[in-house]
Order: structure tokens, then C-alpha cells, then sequence
């Protein structure tokens, strides 16, 4: 009887450790990408690549698996990433402007849809813009990039449009067409630059309003139209900043408010003396990775 549960001590012990070595296998490791910064001034706009900034969800792909800025594993299925190159690539998930919602509902499934049929995936594209391993600068970058267009079998693979600019007027053309087809804004990046892991300031981006996040912490009931409906959203930023949200809404989304404890992203333009961003509207639900 004692060997018999010196021998279950045993395999318990076997197994709880079998069981932690697997766990640390599994840790989670954040890529090195690199984040682009706040637009500034350039004295030669001829010296950097622009492209549109778009409305999805970053992803990385390892050379084996797609994963988030955080380092989790995308769920997306087999015949998506068939073909893809087993090198680094940095670039976004994207379906099309306005369609962030539907996108972010499709990348954070916990199984891959394998069915081509039905599956969201089919119209989703991943758009590279950098190889965060290539040691060229990005002028040569993006070359290797669309010689890998070229070379890859796959639909579900493509690339942002880098073009060059000749005058700094040209700028303001490209971010009022992206604008005015409800785009988000646009990316500068430095031809000359390598590619470097965290903030970059040979990669800017460029927008029309700023932009940030906070925490739900109340609703206010609507009046009129949206009497029995939302008609304001408390939130608080990391900041300890305190105010209400109340426009950019869509109809549904006044039924079906973001609730308390949700992470919402905001859209503004500047900030009064007190610090609270003025103009503030909904814009969307913060992308769960």
C-alpha cells in the first residue's frame, strides 16, 4: 500500500511539473514591431514614402504564425497564411474603411473557421507595410516587398500603396481624399530609415483629430428622440480626466450602450484649460487582443 501511493505522489508530481514547463513553453512574447509618432513638419516631403493609415487591427506574422502587437495567437485558418513567406512581416489586418467592427468580430474568434464558404475570413486581407528583419532601409524595404507580391501565390496577402510626393501641398491633397472617404489618416515614412523597434520618429502619422482611449464609468439617459435610449456616455482616462461622450453614436448603439468597465476610443480636437478633450465623439470599441 505505501508504494502505491509513493507511486501516485509520484505521477502527481510528474504531472504538475509537466504541466508548468508546458505553461512556460506557452509564455507569451511581444514582438518588436516599431510605432510610428505624431506627425511634425518635414522640410522635404520627396524623402518619405506616404501611405494611407488604415482602420484595422496590427498584426505580425512570425514566419509561422499570425499574431497581435501583444504577442497572442490570431486564430486565422490554414488557407489563409498557405504560401506566406517564413519571414517576419509587420502589417494590418484590414476588410475596408468603415468596417473595423465587423473586422475586430472576425480576428478575435477562439477557433479558425476552416470553412472557406462561410468563413469572415475570405474577404480579409493582410496588408504588410515594413520586415521588421530586413537590415536594408526602407527605401530597399519596400521593394522587397513587392518583389514578395509577386512571388507569393496568395490572395490574402498584400500591401499598403507606397507612393512619393513631390510638394508638401500634395500632402494635404492625399489626407483630404483619404478624408473625405471616410479614411483615417495617412503614414509618412522616412525612405532612408531602418526599421526600429518601439517609437520612430522617421515614421509619423498624420490625421485630422487626435484621438485616445477611457474606461466607461456611467450612462446618461437620453432626452427627446432618444428618450428610454443612451444619450451620454460617462468615461474616465488614464489621466484621471472626468467628461461625457455624447455624439457619435449610431442608432444601435444608443439600444445597446458600451458598458461600465468597457475601453472606448474617442476622437477629439485639442483640449480646453482644464485638460478636457473639446469635441469629444464615439468612435468605437477599444480592439480586444
Amino acid at each position: 500500500m505505501k508504494k502505491y501511493y509513493l507511486l501516485v505522489l509520484f505521477v502527481l508530481a510528474f504531472t504538475v511539473h509537466k504541466s508548468l514547463t508546458a505553461q512556460q513553453t506557452m509564455q507569451v512574447i511581444k514582438p518588436k514591431i516599431q510605432h510610428g509618432v505624431t506627425y511634425k513638419k518635414v522640410p522635404n516631403i520627396n524623402q518619405y514614402y506616404v501611405s494611407e493609415k488604415l482602420d484595422g487591427v496590427r498584426g505580425y506574422w512570425d514566419g509561422e504564425k499570425l499574431l497581435t502587437r501583444q504577442g497572442n495567437l490570431i486564430n486565422s485558418p490554414s488557407w489563409f497564411t498557405q504560401y506566406w513567406p517564413k519571414l517576419p512581416i509587420d502589417g494590418e489586418l484590414w476588410l475596408d474603411r468603415g468596417k473595423f467592427q465587423a473586422l475586430q468580430s472576425c480576428v478575435s474568434k477562439h477557433s479558425a473557421e476552416e470553412d472557406k464558404t462561410i468563413s469572415c475570413w475570405k474577404n480579409v486581407r493582410f496588408m504588410m507595410f515594413d520586415l521588421p528583419k530586413n537590415k536594408g532601409d526602407f527605401n530597399k524595404r519596400v521593394h522587397k516587398m513587392q518583389r514578395l507580391l509577386k512571388q507569393v501565390p496568395s490572395p490574402y496577402l498584400a500591401m499598403i500603396s507606397q507612393v512619393k510626393l513631390k510638394e508638401i501641398s500634395e500632402l494635404d491633397n492625399k489626407l483630404n481624399e483619404v478624408i473625405a472617404g471616410q479614411g483615417e489618416g495617412l503614414m509618412l515614412h522616412l525612405a532612408s530609415a531602418h526599421y526600429k523597434t518601439g517609437r520612430n520618429v522617421a515614421l509619423m502619422k498624420l490625421k485630422k483629430h487626435q484621438d485616445a482611449e477611457a474606461i466607461v464609468v456611467g450612462h446618461t439617459k437620453g432626452k427627446g428622440k432618444y428618450q428610454d435610449l443612451l444619450g451620454a456616455i460617462e468615461v474616465k482616462t488614464v489621466d484621471g480626466i472626468a467628461f461625457k461622450i455624447g455624439s457619435g453614436f449610431s442608432d444601435y448603439q444608443r439600444a445597446n450602450p458600451p458598458k461600465i468597465g468597457t475601453i472606448i476610443t474617442f476622437k477629439y480636437n485639442g483640449l480646453t484649460d482644464a485638460g478636457i478633450p473639446r469635441f469629444a465623439r464615439f468612435w468605437r470599441i477599444k480592439a480586444i487582443d
